[in-house]
């Protein structure tokens, strides 16, 4: 089924949480401190080790941005916070490799849409997702391997 909803913005997002957290603890905090039940916040989660995992269908609205969800793909790499609970870009490559290909794909299939980081957005009082996302896919330079 084509997907109905009209993408504005691709976000970038962190959790929020020391990067070693699971995506079990995660759902969790969304469904017994948030009160959202299935609804995720991000319609992608990245792990450490650079593991995608889609937690909603991008043709469902998740609790990314707060009055922005109608039009928004959310997507999150685990930490952004360091020991002490203070904003931290602590992205492994991983992540960054990962992040960098999911949003190159999503571009390709939305090509309309901004991305954006959360901070981005107006009226939002945080650090998330703890780096500059315009100036990072800018300067990014994925590691290719041995592709010469």
């Amino acid at each position: 089924m084509k997907n109905l909803r009209n993408i504005k913005y691709i976000v970038v997002h962190c959790t929020a949480t020391p990067p070693t957290t699971t995506v079990e603890s995660i759902k969790r905090y969304w469904k017994e401190q948030r009160g959202w039940g299935d609804t995720p916040g991000y319609h992608y989660l990245i792990q450490r080790q650079g593991t995608l995992i889609q937690l909603l269908d991008e043709s469902k609205n998740s609790n990314g941005v707060y009055l922005h969800n109608s039009n928004c793909i959310n997507i999150a790499y685990i930490g952004g916070v360091d020991k002490d609970g203070k904003p931290q870009d602590n992205r492994s490559d991983a992540q960054k490799h990962s992040m960098f290909d999911l949003i190159v794909s999503l571009t390709e299939k939305y090509p309309q849409a901004e991305v954006l980081g959360h901070r981005d957005f107006p009226d939002v009082h945080k650090a998330c997702p703890c780096f500059d996302v315009k100036t990072w896919l800018k300067e990014y330079e994925p590691d290719l391997g041995n592709a010469a």
